[in-house]
């Protein structure tokens, strides 16, 4: 029997309902060296919906697993037209006051450096340049036979004439860009080859069920140990990619400052929580240390 990935986190134990101080985040700023881990919950400002805060995509969607990409033809097929039509919507997404700040927070010297569980390449917009993509970016493509890398925009293209006059109203749009739609709005829908070898396409993105490769979570555990503290934004650490950094920090006696609305799977790791919007605690912070967010700091192209 198939397992399936960890997809939900139910407390097994009372935790603090969060704090509205930012001084601890404000403080270790100020001081520098600071590794920012960020989650859906920064995006949802930008349009992009989180996977589990209120109103979460898995109260009605189960993401594709790895497993079943790769193992069913026809479960290939109801992803790339669900994706193809997400993201016309994804990839639309433009950053939002929280990952404009994180980008000044940067440009400022006061960051280590960023790891994202996104895939939505939104911190690299806004203007942050030491991004690492804890699992990958919808933005590119790989071939599973020969690993050739393409831009999203050139499948997008290919997809489109495959497809001519595929566009049904979906009921929803969810993190990884998948639209919600019925077997019989995907239809017939055509999926492309790779155009090297012919092989299968997926998103360049780590699916559920799938690993991130080993070489990304050592060089993550390597920004760990050299980061004076942890600063986690919108996620709600449910999955080992992104909790395992935490639980590292916390037993190297890094600090560890959690900003999420809701409480985590880290609570216990972590010196605080402070339960804001991102946006307004991020851009709060901003003002707080005197560094200027604009929409100027947002990158165009």
């Amino acid at each position: 029997m198939r397992m399936r990935p960890t997809l939900s986190w139910t407390p097994t134990e009372e935790l603090s309902p969060g704090t509205t101080d930012l001084e601890p985040v404000a403080g270790a700023l100020s001081s520098g060296g600071v590794l920012v881990l960020s989650g859906a919950g920064i995006s949802t400002e930008s349009g992009i919906p989180d996977y589990r805060g209120e109103g979460g995509s898995l109260s009605r969607h189960t993401p594709m697993t790895y497993q079943d990409f790769t193992a069913d033809a026809q479960a290939r097929r109801r992803y790339w037209a669900r994706s193809h039509l997400g993201w016309r919507t994804f990839g639309r997404a433009r950053p939002n006051a929280g990952h404009r700040a994180v980008a000044a927070f940067e440009r400022h010297g006061m960051l280590s450096g960023v790891i994202t569980q996104n895939v939505d390449g939104l911190h690299q917009a806004a203007g942050s340049e030491d991004v690492v993509e804890l699992h990958g970016d919808l933005g590119r493509v790989v071939c599973l036979s020969c690993g050739t890398l393409s831009p999203r925009r050139e499948l997008a293209g290919r997809l489109e004439e495959a497809n001519e006059g595929f566009a049904p109203v979906a009921a929803a749009i969810n993190p990884d860009g998948d639209a919600d739609l019925t077997d019989e709005q995907v239809g017939d829908f055509r999926v492309v080859p790779c155009t090297v070898c012919g092989g299968v396409l997926k998103p360049d993105v780590v699916f559920f069920g799938e690993a991130v490769p080993p070489e990304r979570v050592e060089h993550c555990r390597a920004l760990v140990r050299e980061a004076s503290t942890l600063l986690v934004l919108g996620s709600s650490l449910t999955v080992m990619s992104g909790l395992r950094f935490v639980r590292q920090a916390a037993q190297a006696g890094h600090p560890v400052l959690i900003v999420n609305r809701d409480p985590t799977r880290g609570d216990r790791h972590a010196v605080t929580r402070i339960a804001l919007p991102l946006g307004t605690a991020l851009t709060t912070l901003a003002g707080r240390l005197g560094i200027p967010v604009d929409e100027g700091d947002a990158r165009t192209g």
